[in-house]
This record gives structure tokens, sequence and C-alpha cells, in this order.
């Protein structure tokens, strides 16, 4: 068994083992299908020591989940930085692909799992801080472009509009991948090939 860890920096790789680890097995079988021993015998640590990080597999759940959606959102800071609003709505599809190519099993786990992942009630995340909740970052944008009336007239509802604009970029993200698409291209072919 591995020694124990002793400084701050260490408990971090620690936990950070242990949530790669669980986020790898969510994945892979299934939430349900998980138990805290099997995550246990991956890192090849003592069920002491996954208990003195987390409390039971929903606390061990919620810890991916927390860390993945602000992974999501820490990505997406600098594109609700870009001037132009609809470059912004854009670059924020391109951003949603680009997590899901660099970060697979958190976009898996967080967007294609059966079971809702997170618990809004116990996550420290503050739903609706542009900081924190890259939904937030769509509303803001999708309200500043409908407040300056860049989407067509019958288009009433900013609320709908980032709804359904964030609908599409979690599935077009995976979609552009299992095509092997870049983030950012079309999918288009021009005509020269």
């Amino acid at each position: 068994m591995p020694p124990k860890t002793k400084s701050p920096e260490d408990r971090e790789k620690l936990r950070t083992l242990i949530l790669d680890a669980a986020r790898s097995l969510f994945v892979e079988r299934g939430i349900e299908a998980v138990s805290m021993r099997e995550i246990v015998r991956q890192i090849n640590y003592s069920a002491t020591t996954l208990c003195h990080h987390f409390a039971d597999k929903e606390a061990l759940l919620q810890a991916v989940c927390d860390e993945d959606f602000l992974a999501l959102a820490s990505g997406m800071r600098e594109i609700i930085l870009i001037p132009n609003l609809i470059a912004r709505i854009q670059a924020l599809n391109n951003g949603y692909a680009q997590f899901a190519l660099q970060h697979p099993n958190h976009y898996r786990l967080m967007f294609m799992t059966p079971r809702a992942p997170c618990n809004l009630d116990m996550t420290p995340i503050q739903q609706g801080n542009t900081e924190q909740d890259a939904y937030a970052q769509l509303k803001l944008v999708v309200q500043k472009a409908f407040d300056a009336a860049l989407f067509r007239a019958e288009l009433t509802d900013a609320e709908l509009i980032a709804q359904t604009l964030w609908g599409a970029y979690i599935v077009l993200a995976p979609l552009k991948l299992h095509l092997g698409m870049k983030p950012g291209s079309t999918g288009q072919t021009s005509k020269h090939g």
C-alpha cells in the first residue's frame, strides 16, 4: 500500500487521483454500477483513505460534478469577453466542443449519463454566478444580444433562446467529436474537397 500522504500537495494529488478514477468508472460502467470498493481497488489505496476524502459515493459523485462544471465555466471565461456578441455566441459553441475534446470523460459524465449527476442543493457552485456557472455565462451573452436586437423579431424570449442554444451546444459537441470534426468547423466541405 502506498505511504500516507503528508503535504497539502500530496493530499490534492490523491484527491485528483480519486476523482479521475471515479469519473472514469462512472462513465465506463454507469454511476449505479460502481462501488466505493471498486474505486479503492482502481487507485490502490485503502477504503479508509478514500473515506478521509469522501464520506460516501454521493459525496464523491458531487465532488466530481462540481469540479467538472467549474472547469467548464472556467474554460468559457475568456470567451464571454469577446466584444462582438454574435462571435461570442459562436465561440461558446466551439468552447463546449473544445471542452468535450479536451475532457471527454468529464463531458460524458456531465451531459451524457442517464442519471442527473449533480445535486443542486449540495453544490457549492453558485447558480447564476458567471464565474462558476457556464449556463449563466450563456444566459448573460444571450440577454445582451437580445437587448441589442440581434435576434429575429419573432424571437421574444431570451431565456428560451438561451435554453435552445445550450441544448444545441450540448448535443453538437459530442456529435462533432464523433464525426472527427475540430471545434469551430461547420462540417461543410468546400467544392475543392
